[in-house]
């Protein structure tokens, strides 16, 4: 099976390589974002936390990598001409247009970092954890032209504990991540794949998040102030608050009984 990557993050990354190396298809070309990058949801530009360069990973095993500069769009001879049989979305921040998606035979997928429908959107990781959820997962699914909307392949869940920041969250996405490519995407290659039509009416929509979203409420309970400062700690940009003008970060907190 030939297959075009897209790819950012350090999970998207993980995934990529365990593709090549497990030799569970032929990836014939890498699309990539810069570090810092333009998206609708931002005036200014977005600066990529989980960016990972890709390129060291094309020149070790001669795979050509194309950084997405412009619109989607005007990538579309470029992916057509390597006549795929399949796409891979993973850790990416553009929608991909089904023009584009229909290029290849087998379709194109893509992993979101919640158990669909539930927590469509942005930051799902985040979110989990601000909301106080005991469990999260990862989704495998088809993309669509709705947000995160397509039938699912798997879904692979992981539990949430109390002691668990975004960065413990986002090792475990990826090692869930690892688990699905290397059963999936065989599966993929052959029809033999699973195809689940989500369930519209058990959807939840959560918005992107930006760093002057990290102000704390001190209004909220402890335990929501602890969630809301766990979930946005390192690599993340910090929850903050404004003392005497000055922002000041907190990365970690506890709660004590007095």
């Amino acid at each position: 099976m030939k297959l075009v990557f897209f790819g950012a993050t350090e999970l998207g990354y993980e995934c990529c390589k365990r593709i090549i190396e497990k030799k569970l298809a032929e990836v014939t070309t890498i699309f990539t974002i810069p570090r810092e990058f333009k998206i609708s949801y931002s005036e200014s530009k977005v600066h990529n936390v989980l960016f990972t360069d890709f390129h060291q990973l094309g020149q070790e095993f001669n795979i050509p990598v194309i950084e997405v500069t412009s619109k989607m769009g005007t990538y579309y001879d470029k992916i057509r001409e390597t006549n795929p049989d399949f796409l891979l979305v993973i850790g990416w921040y553009y929608m991909i247009p089904k023009k584009i998606r229909e290029i290849a035979s087998l379709g194109c997928a893509g992993m979101h970092a919640s158990l669909l429908p539930k927590y469509r959107g942005g930051a799902p990781l985040v979110w989990s954890i601000i909301n106080g959820e005991t469990e999260t997962g990862l989704t495998f699914f088809y993309l669509e032209d709705g947000i995160d909307n397509g039938d699912i392949i798997a879904q692979n869940k992981f539990l949430i504990s109390p002691e668990d920041n975004i960065k413990h969250l986002i090792d475990k996405a990826t090692e869930a991540a690892l688990d699905i490519v290397e059963k999936y995407i065989p599966m993929i290659s052959d029809g033999s794949a699973p195809r689940v039509s989500q369930d519209e009416s058990q959807a939840t929509y959560f918005p992107q998040r930006e760093p002057k979203d990290g102000e704390i409420d001190w209004g909220m309970s402890s335990t929501e102030i602890r969630n809301f400062i766990r979930a946005q700690t390192r690599p993340y940009p910090g929850a903050f608050t404004i003392i005497n003008g000055k922002k000041i970060k907190i990365w970690d907190a506890d709660i004590e009984d007095l």
